[in-house]
């Protein structure tokens, strides 16, 4: 068998860029001695896989790092949100939790059972959770250094539909849904990505999805740590639930470098 990939990769940019594209949830990839926890069959697995994989967005911040005046740095998961989701607080914080969705999942987006009951997080949290919280602080650190700031663009993909495990699912689902946080995502870091997307169709804040990701050793803390979440709307780029990608995936590559482009001078 192959070796499993890197459960985690920082792409470098240019040396004087603040900016990391942050891709938490772009692979399917589940090693093998996780997929042996996971109680779904393969073809059960592959279906849960189209619903909770925000596909193609780490080709989108691939592309828009190319078009960028200055390259961007990328941080991106190797691995399935279903290994671990390393947006998710691992404790009695997170809110998702009450649907079998903390950091380690046990339920599937239509809230059937995805590992036993009981099942221990705990191996799972050391060997990916805590890592990648790590290198992502530590991502972030280095653009405080080199820049004097940073400014993390989350890069996420959502159903055209509600899943049942969306806690906030009722909300608008606008082609962009631009999550924020009142700390790090600052006036003006809004209006570029509102200018930036507007090509795109309608932009709305955080609903179906909101809030940024931060590293917990910056987060409301350090104000030159700026945050903002992008949320596309899969219809506008691909074939729900697991298709193919269609030409509104070049259109969103350019306006994510624009605003790429925008934040980083």
């Amino acid at each position: 068998m192959a070796d499993a990939p890197a459960p985690f990769a920082l792409v470098p940019g240019a040396a004087a860029s603040p900016v990391i594209l942050h891709v938490p949830h772009s692979s399917r990839e589940i090693p093998a001695d996780v997929r042996s926890g996971i109680v779904l069959s393969d073809a059960e697995l592959e279906r849960e896989l189209d619903h909770m994989t925000d596909s193609y967005t780490a080709e989108m911040a691939g592309r828009a790092a190319e078009l960028a005046g200055v390259t961007p740095w990328r941080f991106v998961n190797r691995v399935s949100r279903l290994v671990v989701d390393p947006e998710r607080f691992p404790d009695e914080r997170e809110e998702m939790t009450a649907v079998g969705m903390g950091a380690v999942y046990t339920r599937t987006s239509h809230r059937e059972v995805l590992r036993p009951e009981g099942a221990d997080p705990a191996p799972l949290i050391e060997r990916y959770f805590r890592p990648y919280a790590a290198a992502m602080t530590d991502a972030v650190a280095g653009r405080l250094a080199a820049t004097g700031r940073a400014v993390i663009i989350d890069v996420h993909s959502y159903p055209t539909q509600p899943l049942p495990y969306e806690l906030h699912g009722e909300g608008p689902r606008p082609p962009v849904c631009l999550g924020t946080d009142a700390f790090h995502t600052s006036p003006g870091l809004l209006a570029a990505a509102r200018e930036a997307f507007a090509p795109c169709g309608e932009t709305g804040l955080d609903s179906p999805f909101g809030g940024t990701y931060v590293p917990l050793d910056f987060y409301g803390t350090r104000a030159e740590v700026g945050a903002l979440m992008v949320e596309i709307r899969r219809d506008t780029y691909m074939t729900e639930p697991g298709g193919p990608a269609g030409p509104g995936l070049s259109r969103l590559a350019e306006a994510l470098a624009a605003l790429v482009d925008a934040v980083s001078g």
